[in-house]
């Protein structure tokens, strides 16, 4: 009984998930996993090489018959030692007393053969975030209809509108009469104009009491000022300043923020002003400027680059190269960024958006600081960011906001959405590039604990356009799991090793052979009929002695029976913690078969821990066994491919339970193995194999799953 002021014990703990028909049932809160011979959502328990009393895990155990289990102990090897020659002859008196019983027990094969892996039953039942289709219901557009986007009235809100310009808004011109601010489109495309790159702190600094605001006017006054001077130096009527010509109000700033990649490229040059540094090459000014969001854009999108130190300096051009040299810390990995910008080296479109991507997400803002971990934390609900002028527009995804002006494509900015659920969005609008569907292939160094399918890096070491997907997205949920369509999934057995079926070489021998010892009941029942009666007794002694000769030669038969070879072995994924060897995974799952071939091999690339052999032969080397055995950690796991005979070690914070075939790379498939969360119906990445291709045939294929 439990106390009403006493906590229960966590795995006393209930919470609720539905079944397959949608149904609500309550249970203990342990991992579970939805079993595919009764479909019922059921507590994991894990079979282990060391098994921790009071848990989960279980002894490690099979389903092998007896009778084949005890005949290819008999016959398999000689026996060599002592007590095995002792014992034989009691193992083969054992093996015909369970022959005579239970004869049906001894025929080849564990049941019906059958060519593919379990099936995985769950399919994904919730609403989506934001869809790709716009047939299907989104809660985002849904927000988006009660809370629109502040914009001026009379103006047409669409993604196009919002998000791309032919000229600016508004643009500051010099004129008869003097410096004017000019919204009229006629005469805005009548002019040429430079745009300005600066940071804000470079230029003024914000005041927060009235001594501060009046210094904080001077400074813009003097700001502005010199940039008007500077304009007419160079030989031009009208430039763009977002202090100026970005508008006052929520409404109009949100019509004019997220169209500013297209208002840099259609300038003249891109004028870069830096504060006056110590140092004589400023170099520690170029750092500041570079090392924010907005300015990496700007640069890169821009026609022609100048720039000039303090607010009176000469104004110099600059190339890209001499400005990364400069501004950029990373310069080596956006070298082929900036080759690709200058016309030397051509990039794939998908490996320059990708290195694009990186690069932005490196520098942070005014609230997202820039780290060297930065890639690697998942933005929050209510995350702050501040753009690098006067711009305040607190958007959590402001990084994909920056980078979507490198795509022809591009989303509405939303104030509702995480940066993860604006990544998908955007992946979704430029299919082509399929970004989202690539991340959820690869294996990042850190797994994050939500939105699981986003990766930075690949522990493999490819590049995202190395992955070619095979599943697509559907739309992405509230709490920011990718919702997956086309895959195809299978369950992994952790409990026990099941009696595994093959498909053998035909053989009316072994056939005959294995059907003789079924007889065996038939003529000892005879012979105890015809025994008794003195007119038959010849006859009774007839049918006894081939009941003799039978029990005999049944386990022979048998042992011959289960001792063809094996052309294929039934698919199955069979789960163990801890490290097991080959040798001790192949008596288990072929522990009734006599086919002296050895069937598990360790894989050559298709783990973190494998290992490839350099002779001949391509195959996995045994030290892959002898490190994944030295691991001190707990979260050590083999997993056994029966379907082709592969031997896989891998870390996970949790036994995966679920198999998704996702992509291909480098002449293999990409795997992702997950945990199940039936509360949320989710799937959790916790690692991705390497495995081949074709194994893929055998795994069903499954409905919507949402891996986050």
């Amino acid at each position: 009984m439990i106390l009403p002021f006493v906590s229960p014990r966590p795995e006393e703990r209930r919470t609720t998930c539905r079944d397959l028909s949608l149904e609500w049932q309550t249970h203990k809160e342990n991992q579970r996993f939805l079993n595919p011979e009764t479909g019922i959502c059921t507590r994991l328990r894990i079979q282990a090489m060391h098994p921790v009393p009071n848990t989960s895990q279980v002894k490690i155990t099979d389903t092998v018959r007896k009778i084949p289990k005890l005949t290819v102990s008999l016959f398999r090897a000689p026996p060599s030692t002592v007590a095995q020659i002792l014992l034989w002859p009691l193992k083969f008196i054992l093996c015909s007393i369970y022959l005579l019983f239970w004869p049906l027990d001894g025929l080849p094969g564990g049941g019906v053969y059958t060519n593919t892996y379990p099936e995985y039953l769950m399919s994904y039942w919730g609403q989506m975030w934001a869809a790709r289709s716009h047939r299907e219901y989104s809660i985002f557009d849904k927000l988006a209809q009660m809370s629109p986007m502040p914009t001026p009235a009379n103006f047409p809100v669409t993604v196009k509108s919002v998000t791309h310009a032919l000229r600016p808004r508004r643009l500051a011109i010099h004129g008869e009469s003097g410096w004017y601010l000019c919204e009229d489109p006629d005469v805005i495309i009548n002019y040429r104009y430079v745009a300005i790159s600066y940071r804000q702190s470079d230029v003024f600094q914000r005041g927060f009491d009235d001594e501060g605001k009046k210094r904080e006017e001077e400074q813009k006054k003097q700001f502005i000022e010199s940039l008007r001077s500077t304009t007419l130096q160079c030989g031009l009527q009208a430039y763009w300043l977002d202090l100026e010509c970005l508008g006052e109000t929520t409404e109009e700033k949100n019509i004019d923020l997220y169209r500013m990649a297209d208002i840099y490229r259609g300038a003249v040059f891109t004028l870069i002003t830096l504060r006056k540094s110590d140092d004589q090459y400023s170099i520690e000014s170029w750092r500041s400027w570079g090392g924010r969001v907005w300015t990496f854009p700007e640069a890169f999108l821009s026609r022609e680059l100048r720039y000039r130190i303090g607010l009176d300096g000469p104004v110099t051009p600059i190339t890209l190269h001499e400005l990364a040299n400069k501004a950029y810390e990373s310069y080596s990995e956006e070298t082929a960024i900036i080759n690709a910008y200058g016309g030397k080296d051509r990039l794939d479109r998908l490996e320059h958006l990708t290195r694009l991507k990186a690069a932005i997400w490196r520098r942070g803002s005014a609230a997202l600081p820039k780290a060297q971990d930065l890639e690697k934390q998942l933005p929050q609900n209510g995350q702050q960011f501040q753009h690098t002028g006067t711009a305040n527009l607190s958007y959590p995804a402001e990084r994909v906001y920056a980078l979507m002006g490198f795509f022809e494509h591009r989303i509405m900015p939303s104030i509702l959405e995480t940066e993860l659920q604006a990544l998908a969005r955007l992946s979704m609008a430029n299919d082509s590039d399929r970004m989202a569907e690539r991340m959820v292939s690869m294996l990042p160094q850190d797994i994050q604990p939500q939105a699981c399918w986003y990766a930075d890096d690949d522990q493999y070491g490819s590049q995202l356009w190395d992955i070619e997907p095979e599943v697509n997205v559907a739309g992405v949920t509230e709490n920011g799991a990718l919702v997956l369509d086309g895959c195809r999934a299978t369950t992994i057995r952790w409990e026990d090793f099941p009696e595994v079926s093959f498909q053998t070489t035909e053989s009316i021998r072994r056939t005959i052979a294995g059907r003789i010892p079924v007889t065996l009941p038939g003529w000892v029942l005879y012979a105890a009929t015809w025994m008794p009666l003195p007119a038959t007794v010849s006859v009774g002694t007839v049918f006894f002695a081939c009941a003799a000769f039978l029990l005999i030669a049944a386990p022979f038969l048998t042992a011959y029976s289960i001792s063809g070879r094996i052309l294929a072995t039934q698919p199955w994924f069979i789960g163990v913690k801890g490290v097991m060897s080959p040798q001790e995974a192949a008596d288990r799952v072929y522990g009734a078969t006599l086919s002296k071939r050895q069937r598990l091999f360790f894989t050559p690339s298709g783990s973190l821990f494998a290992r490839p052999a350099e002779d001949d032969i391509r195959e996995g080397l045994e030290s892959q066994y002898d490190e994944a055995l030295r691991q001190t950690r707990d979260d050590i796991y083999t997993l056994i491919d029966t379907f082709s005979g592969t031997m896989y070690y891998f870390a996970a914070k949790r036994p995966p339970t679920v198999c998704l075939f996702t992509g291909r790379e480098g002449g293999l498939g990409r795997f992702v193995l997950c945990s199940e969360n039936c509360v949320v119906n989710e799937l959790h990445k916790e690692t991705v194999l390497r495995m081949p291709s074709y194994i893929h045939r055998a795994m069903m294929p499954c409905d919507w799953v949402a891996i986050g």
